[in-house]
């Protein structure tokens, strides 16, 4: 008898979700269609971040090229204390 239980609950289930599935189906849908509304929205968010961090970039390149150069060439110039002398 226990087995015939079993088998009816399964049934009435299979019925419930076959009935339930087209609910499933929109809420999925509509899942999916926010999950491509909000990734539309953080892509260009990043494309935003982009462009104000370039024009940051661009804006104060007076600053930073000219102290970029004078690193360079200090490094350039400076000597190496951990290499030993070269012998002549």
């Amino acid at each position: 008898m226990k087995t015939f239980l079993k088998i009816l609950l399964a049934a009435v289930l299979l019925v419930i979700a076959i009935k339930f599935s087209p609910v499933l189906f929109f809420l999925a849908l509509a899942g999916l269609l926010a999950a491509v509304v909000l990734g539309a929205v953080g892509i260009s968010l990043l494309a935003v971040l982009a462009a104000v961090v370039l024009a940051f970039a661009v804006a104060l390149s007076p600053i930073w090229i000219p102290v970029l150069i004078v690193i360079g060439l200090v490094s350039l110039f400076r000597r190496d204390r951990s290499a030993p002398p070269v012998a002549a």
